[in-house]
């Protein structure tokens, strides 16, 4: 297995003036500037006693300039703690002080909320966008940083020459990432990922889903989060993919202008994305075409000039979309697959760093989330049949939780295998199928077990069904629906959605899981980073 950081190191020496990162209509930096901008990093360490292992803390919104920050902190073996730009203050201020950061890079307006005397261990913060020092708790360490311009140029006064670049390749156990998985205040779950980790991630992919010098990629996925930060960034980069940051999430119009002119080689994207691109474009397409399909050969045809438009809308360069972060709508399933669109769905989580499941389009499986990526093993009498707790193995995995040694310890079987807390079995050739969360699984009356999420599947595919959520309440099955409703509809068909949603969704649901009651809600569901559902804040 290579290390990441070698392949870095490679890339870099043969391709120094190749583009490597880029803001969508904004700045730009080729490897040759990470590799510097990687030694004024490792400068300014050294000049303020910031040693191997320190952790630093990444916390603003995506850009080329983050990228480059994250390549500063991890090639130099210093820890690297990224938190969601959309972390309420309090929690920034929690999480970084929990991961013992003495400096915190981040947006100005984000500081602009926290207190320092909140984050004792902290020297100094950043900005991300400007590089200026927005507060130090010693001026030598704002001094330290100013200048490393400076200390760079007097090192190399001809210029650093790309054969003086060396990343370190003999650290595969060391602390890499300190990835939280949520921002709580209460006892923060720190996952920590090694460099071995990381390197295991770029290998599989550079095995299924390998790219070349000079392709791009279209960067949507917080970077905080594993699925964007591995799979989005890292892997393609290291590699020398040009990776495009749009920034902010994009308007629809926007995400396809960028896909259009960065004709990326892979989308990595959610569910979310793709069925909007279903709903919103396939869908009515298909329905106006309808007619067509008594004609013999026709519906192959409309179905075909389906699949060559929507790789055309994204830049007709892709080679694979790959979804991740929740289970995909069936029926939007259904259709790409009748398309042939060059489609996956993949299973992981960040303590995976974050693959645990995935399979190339051309051999994937619908309405599975591919076949284990290491070792995955159902916890069930009969894994082909019955569900059980999905559990892996693997150089990918976590060492742990920062700091909580009781989650550590309940993460792991007593025989060393990663408790993932979902629910699945496992066909004869090695496709995980997914049921649900064991924490959300229902348990009716009759004893039967009830996934929400294959009752959400039957009610997402109602007539103006947006967003939804299915609860237990007093053994009834209650479903949260959202929808987007067209301004023209009349008040008493509104009235009668609850009930029309209902009946529709039940007459595809066997009786044990039936819906009880339909209610509407105002606004859409509060979602986390990789768009799925906040179920915990629903009862």
């Amino acid at each position: 297995m290579k290390h990441y950081l070698k392949t870095l190191e490679n890339t870099v020496r043969n391709h120094w003036d190749l583009k490597a990162l880029c803001d969508y209509g904004g700045d730009s930096f080729t490897y040759g500037d990470i590799a510097q901008n990687i030694e004024q990093f490792r400068l300014f360490f050294s000049a303020v006693g910031i040693n191997k292992g320190d952790k630093i803390a990444i916390c603003a919104r995506n850009s080329a300039r983050w990228a480059m920050t994250f390549w500063g902190i991890n090639a130099n073996e210093r820890v690297a703690v990224p938190l969601l730009a959309d972390f309420h203050p309090d929690n920034v201020s929690t999480l970084t002080n929990h991961s013992d950061s003495l400096i915190l890079f981040t947006d100005d307006d984000i500081w602009a909320k926290l207190k320092p005397e909140d984050m004792p261990n902290l020297k100094a913060a950043i900005n991300v966008k400007d590089a200026s020092v927005l507060w130090c708790s010693d001026k030598s360490v704002a001094n330290a940083w100013e200048q490393r311009c400076n200390a760079f140029n007097n090192r190399y006064p001809d210029g650093m020459p790309p054969e003086q670049v060396d990343y370190p390749g003999d650290n595969f156990d060391d602390l890499a990432i300190i990835n939280y998985t949520s921002g709580t205040t209460g006892n923060p779950k720190g996952v920590m990922l090694t460099y071995g980790a990381m390197s295991d991630t770029d290998d599989f992919a550079n095995t299924h889903f390998p790219n070349h010098p000079g392709e791009t990629i279209v960067s949507m996925l917080p970077m905080a989060h594993m699925y964007g930060l591995a799979i989005e960034f890292i892997h393609p980069n290291v590699d020398g993919v040009t990776v495009y940051f749009l920034g902010r999430t994009p308007s629809p119009t926007t995400l396809l202008k960028a896909m259009q002119e960065v004709k990326p080689y892979m989308v990595i994207t959610v569910p979310l994305v793709m069925e909007k691109v279903y709903a919103n474009s396939i869908k009515p397409a298909l329905e106006k075409r309808k007619k067509l399909f008594i004609i013999p050969g026709m519906k192959r045809i409309v179905y075909s000039i389906a699949r060559k438009t929507i790789m055309k809308v994204f830049g007709g360069q892709v080679q694979c979309f790959i979804m991740g972060g929740a289970a995909l709508n069936p029926e939007a399933e259904q259709c790409f697959k009748k398309m042939k669109l060059p489609y996956t769905v993949g299973y992981g989580m960040t303590e995976a760093c974050p693959l645990l499941g995935y399979e190339w389009w051309k051999k994937f499986v619908p309405g599975s989330c591919g076949k284990p990526v290491h070792e995955v093993r159902i916890d069930s009498e009969d894994p082909q049949h019955k569900a059980g707790e999905i559990q892996a193995r693997g150089r990918n995995l976590t060492i742990g939780y920062y700091k909580n040694p009781e989650a550590t310890a309940a993460a792991f079987t007593q025989d060393g295998w990663f408790r993932t807390g979902d629910l699945g079995v496992m066909d004869k050739e090695g496709n995980i199928f997914i049921r649900g969360r064991i924490k959300s699984m229902i348990l009716s009356s009759s004893g039967q077990n009830i996934y929400p999420e294959e009752v959400e599947a039957v009610l997402a595919n109602c007539e103006h069904v947006d967003e939804c959520l299915v609860v237990d309440r007093d053994n009834k099955i209650v479903a949260l629906v959202y929808c987007d409703l067209p301004k023209d509809m009349d008040e008493d068909t509104k009235a009668a959605l609850p009930a029309t949603i209902r009946a529709q969704a039940n007459k595809s649901l066997p009786a044990y899981s039936k819906i009880t009651k339909v209610e509407m809600l105002d606004e859409p569901f509060q979602k986390t980073p990789k768009m799925s559902i906040k179920r915990f804040l629903y009862k």
